[in-house]
């Protein structure tokens, strides 16, 4: 008759078996570093003003021409976009008639849409003109992060900023992680991040949520803690500012694609000893998030526990030879 005690040992046998197994799979279907592709369509972006004309966009290696470029990843956002644009370029154009130095472009990286994001997108650059606001429109649908990846490579700017395009965080802001950024960005390797935050407004968020989504996002903030990034309180705000020599090195070493690409981010500006800031800034929920409240918060969770594994065990690595010059 089988005893409890020859149960007991069976299942930790079969767990052991089991995450070695699962240590093989993963070893054996990662690459050490990421593939990015960019198709022959992504490089080029088209001007209304002159019958669509195909031009080729600048490379993140290319010498920056603009003092900002403002990265909007977009999926499905024909709604949205509009209202996140027109108050940037409000505050764009301000700054720029304040100082002609203050120049400035705008990507809008269609990440694969269904709907008409490009097409108002494009009506934004027939108004303004393509040397300010540009289109890429991939493909097919990579991820926020590799949406942001891919417009990123494609700017022109000596700071660059990825902003969410639903505009729930009040863009003038802007001005406040600028003022970070002077501050923390003094080494000669001219690296360095100053990240958005919405920490301050935590315990009103906790107040509206549910007890289990409070939960979850306790769960997800530890997690975030414990294997990946110190020191930052809120990691996945949609506001990050970056130097020309950080955005390449981090991006170009970014395996992650979708929710939690902002972790990984961080995560190697660490490694890399990138001084990174945090600001506070205005930010209102908007409604129309693409996120699923608890299944997002899961497959995140799960891409902390790998983005953490694959590093300890040497799957993942982070070149630190990618220099702009």
């Amino acid at each position: 008759m089988v005893t409890l005690l020859q149960l007991l040992y069976a299942a930790i046998v079969l767990g052991f078996i089991l995450l070695i197994a699962g240590l093989v799979s993963v070893y054996v279907t990662t690459e050490p570093m990421p593939y990015v592709h960019i198709h022959e369509s992504e490089k080029y972006f088209k001007d209304p003003n002159q019958g669509n004309k195909k031009t080729p966009f600048a490379t993140i290696k290319d010498r920056p021409s603009k003092n900002l470029s403002v990265i909007v990843p977009s999926y499905n956002e024909e709604e949205r976009l509009p209202i996140m644009l027109d108050q940037a370029i409000e505050f764009l154009e301000a700054r720029l008639k304040k100082n002609a130095s203050n120049t400035y472009e705008i990507i809008v990286v269609d990440d694969g849409s269904r709907d008409s994001t490009s097409e108002v997108g494009l009506e934004y650059s027939k108004r303004y003109g393509t040397d300010k606001v540009r289109v890429l429109t991939l493909e097919r649908n990579r991820g926020k992060g590799g949406a942001v990846r891919v417009g990123m490579f494609s700017s022109r700017g000596e700071y660059l900023i990825f902003a969410d395009a639903d505009g729930a965080t009040e863009f003038p802001d802007f001005e406040h992680l600028e003022s970070a950024m002077k501050q923390i960005n003094t080494k000669d390797h001219g690296m360095a991040i100053v990240c958005g935050s919405r920490a301050h407004l935590q315990t009103e968020a906790v107040a509206k949520r549910t007890m289990f989504r409070t939960f979850l996002m306790y769960g997800f903030h530890f997690l975030v803690w414990f294997l990946c990034v110190k020191g930052i309180k809120d990691t996945q705000c949609g506001f990050k500012l970056f130097t020309r020599e950080a955005s390449l090195r981090l991006f170009y070493n970014l395996h992650i694609n979708r929710w939690a690409f902002d972790v990984e981010l961080l995560y190697i500006a660490q490694r890399l000893n990138i001084p990174i800031a945090e600001v506070a800034v205005n930010w209102t929920e908007i409604d129309g998030s693409k996120m699923v409240p608890v299944w997002s918060w899961l497959q995140m969770g799960r891409d902390l526990i790998l983005i953490r594994l694959r590093y300890i065990l040497g799957i993942w690595r982070i070149d630190r030879s990618i220099k702009s010059q």
